[in-house]
């Protein structure tokens, strides 16, 4: 499909792992072990139909998202930490999971949405190539933290429809606080800027209202931490037009490893959350996805066959 294939199902992209911006260089495929803990097959904790993402992308069907075991960015504040700081769930080669992408094709939903896959890429992509080969059509959204190696993205240049980065830091102070680097915006803005030069700075979509190629960067606002979302606009305005699509999350919920955290024991107020959006309009900042500002307990449970039950319209 593309030039880069070769280089991304190369053996040594896991023999000497550089995947991601933490470089760890070891030898995967020997059984070594580097920060996301995972050695050479593919860890996958669920596989279903997500409407909890933004509207373009969940639509009516839902994003058919797979949710990768173990990320490379390991916040402490993470709602999906029962999967993203542990090795868990199944163990599966490319073959089966493209079986996965496929029947979620079948289930109607709009997309293909791998979530924080970064440590497993030549796998997936062998995966995406197998589906793809056995009649996939849906576009691949590639759902990630932000913390990339700008030159694995690179090699994903015609892989990827449709970008889903965070960018979750201005202030490397939080960041280090938070998630234990000091380098988060350098690598996540030049991750960024490769994105947007595969796919562009606008979202398209169909006749219904589904996104088909481009890009959203999500932001989540953190409880007593508005500078660092006024710093990482300011950041993104610095060096994206105006109408790229900017997803102002206020969802943030504590798990249980912060509830006595200083600052992160607690939601956000609304006051906090209307500041953030305050200063993106007056950035000028054209496409803005924002959320209400509730005390709902969002924290999915992947322990459950259904983890986002919070969607579910019957519920009190």
């Amino acid at each position: 499909m593309t030039s880069s294939l070769p280089q991304l199902l190369d053996d040594d992209l896991l023999r000497s792992c550089h995947l991601c911006p933490h470089q760890c260089g070891v030898n995967r495929l020997r059984g070594e072990k580097g920060i996301c803990g995972l050695g050479g097959n593919m860890r996958l904790s669920q596989a279903l139909p997500h409407l909890g993402e933004e509207p373009p992308l969940s639509g009516t069907r839902g994003a058919g998202t797979l949710f990768f075991s173990s990320c490379n960015l390991r916040c402490c504040f993470c709602q999906n930490d029962q999967i993203s700081h542990h090795v868990v769930g199944e163990e599966l080669s490319p073959k089966k999971l493209a079986s996965y992408m496929l029947r979620l094709q079948e289930q109607g939903c709009h997309n293909i949405e791998a979530v924080t896959p970064t440590p497993q890429l030549p796998q997936l992509i062998a995966s995406l190539q197998t589906a793809k080969e056995q009649g996939l059509t849906l576009p691949f959204v590639y759902n990630c933290s932000g913390y990339e190696n700008p030159d694995m993205i690179r090699l994903l240049h015609g892989w990827v429809n449709i970008y889903l980065p965070d960018f979750k830091y201005g202030n490397e102070e939080n960041a280090f606080a938070f998630s234990g680097i000091r380098n988060y915006s350098t690598y996540a803005l030049a991750s960024l800027q490769e994105m947007t030069k595969q796919v562009g700075y606008d979202l398209l979509l169909d006749g219904h209202g589904v996104a088909t190629h481009g890009i959203i960067i999500r932001h989540l606002v953190l409880p007593g931490c508005t500078e660092n979302s006024v710093t990482a606009l300011s950041i993104l305005r610095n060096h994206f037009p105006p109408d790229i699509p900017i997803s102002l999350m206020s969802q943030y919920t504590p798990t249980t490893s912060v509830r006595t955290h200083p600052l992160l024991k607690r939601r956000i107020t609304r006051s906090e959350y209307e500041l953030v959006v305050n200063y993106a309009l007056d950035k000028g900042f054209e496409q803005l996805f924002i959320q209400e500002v509730d005390d709902r307990d969002i924290c999915p449970d992947f322990d459950e066959d259904t983890p986002f039950r919070w969607f579910d319209q019957d519920d009190p």
